[in-house]
């Protein structure tokens, strides 16, 4: 049997174990190389994907957040939302406000500096989206999206019971 173009790529001499296997070590490679050249393009502007990702869940809002609101819309898991928060704060992309009426929560607010940074982002972004995947046709791109949103329905209705 042929080589796939995976098996090639890690120099793998056997086959993969299931299509299972070949399927999600071709997810993760792919998210590998994707988070490397999206952490790269985010360095040029003093960021991490992370830092990002705040950012940009803030701005979408409009609003300030709580911060555990935030860390919940994350597209990746970050265990320390805090420490997050706290770099971003020392750079005077956000601000911080306690709740007065709960003073365990704490709201974060974009400022117009994280707002003026996300502009000048914006385009290369789309870029690099393009760059990324805009060789698939927009049928692609949704049977990409749903297959993927598929796969993950089993973890999401499992951790919800």
């Amino acid at each position: 049997m042929a080589q796939s173009n995976l098996q090639q790529e890690l120099r793998k001499k056997q086959p993969f174990d299931s299509l299972e296997q070949a399927a999600i070590l071709n997810i993760l490679r792919t998210s590998d190389i994707f988070h490397n050249q999206f952490g790269k393009l985010f360095r040029e502007y003093g960021l991490t994907p992370s830092q990002y990702n705040v950012l940009r869940i803030l701005r979408g809002e409009g609003k300030p957040m709580p911060s555990l609101e935030i860390a919940s819309r994350m597209v990746q898991v970050v265990p320390a939302i805090t420490g997050l928060l706290d770099r971003l704060q020392a750079q005077e992309l956000v601000k911080r406000k306690r709740c007065t009426e709960d003073r365990r929560v704490v709201y974060i607010e974009i400022t117009p500096k994280a707002l003026k940074l996300l502009k000048q982002i914006d385009e290369p972004d789309l870029e690099l989206h393009r760059k990324l995947i805009g060789h698939l046709s927009k049928d692609e791109l949704r049977e990409l999206s749903r297959l993927l949103e598929k796969a993950r329905t089993s973890l999401t209705s499992a951790s919800s019971d």
